[in-house]
């Protein structure tokens, strides 16, 4: 007669607790024979090389928390402390993105493709989300002084172009803006010179004052302008009040991003404006 051999029940005292959550893992290698062939056999978790031992894994458990309060408010400051370092250079990389982006278009002021445009665009509106003054009227001292047009989106295109003699006859220079805070006061200065004059040097100069509107915005009347030295300003004589609507900053402005060295605004017209801090100082 067949015996039957029966499994006796495990006891719950034998049952093996789930291992704990692993942290971390030694890799041992057991030293293989030189004489033995270099040849590799394939494994699920790499390869190894023919003869030599598998890998050997040495497992240590994860340590519990102690959960005193101290150990959690150092990985807040910790957190805290990673997440500003991160803040700061994207805003740095964001800033070195844009520059590299409006680099050889002449600010812009004749064209430029729409995929630029947009591309400029992007970076400035990741730059205005980060903006580290948001209150800007409220800390004028960071927009007094001497700044200097890297791009704006207002063009001299076409007929325009051609009319004020800037495809050959007159080369642009650097755009300027003065702004006097405790005159309320804003000049532009747009620098140019004439070929026919022999490089003549010259400048449109536009005066206007401003009255804080909000937070962020400010509202600007023009008042007055002025073209030297006398030999230009006969040369924009018949087209002046074309060249003064171009550059007119008559409206508000708001200003959209702040820094010790970068200011960017959007006017009631649409423009968007880049200016970088300027070391230039009036003589």
């Amino acid at each position: 007669m067949a015996t039957k051999l029966v499994q006796p029940p495990i006891s719950a005292s034998h049952v093996v607790n789930p291992i704990p959550r692993l942290t971390k893992s030694i890799r041992t290698h057991r030293p293989f024979s030189p004489t033995h062939s270099r040849s590799r056999r394939s494994s699920i978790s790499g390869e190894f090389p023919s003869g030599s031992s598998r890998p050997s894994y040495a497992i240590r458990v994860a340590e519990q928390s102690s959960g005193l309060v101290g150990d959690d408010q150092d990985i807040t400051l910790k957190e805290e402390e990673e997440e500003g370092a991160s803040e700061d250079r994207t805003i740095a990389n964001v800033k070195a993105d844009l520059y590299q982006a409006i680099q050889g278009i002449n600010r812009g002021i004749f064209g430029i493709p729409s995929a630029k445009k947009s591309e400029i665009e992007a970076l400035v509106k990741l730059l205005e989300s980060q903006n580290p003054t948001p209150e800007p009227t409220l800390n004028l001292d960071k927009v007094n002084g001497w700044w200097k047009l890297v791009y704006s989106t207002i063009t001299i295109l076409g007929s325009k172009r051609t009319k004020l003699g800037l495809r050959d006859f007159i080369t642009l220079g650097d755009f300027l803006q003065i702004i006097d805070v405790e005159q309320t006061k804003a000049v532009n200065v747009i620098r140019f010179s004439a070929r026919g004059f022999n490089f003549l040097n010259g400048e449109l100069k536009v005066e206007a004052s401003f009255k804080i509107a909000s937070k962020t915005r400010v509202n600007i009347n023009y008042e007055s302008s002025s073209i030297i030295p006398d030999q230009l300003m006969k040369v924009f004589k018949q087209n002046y009040d074309m060249l003064l609507g171009i550059f007119n900053p008559e409206g508000w402005l708001e200003i959209t991003y702040l820094d010790e060295s970068t200011r960017i605004g959007r006017d009631d017209k649409g423009n968007v404006f880049i200016l970088e801090r300027s070391e230039e100082a009036e003589t």
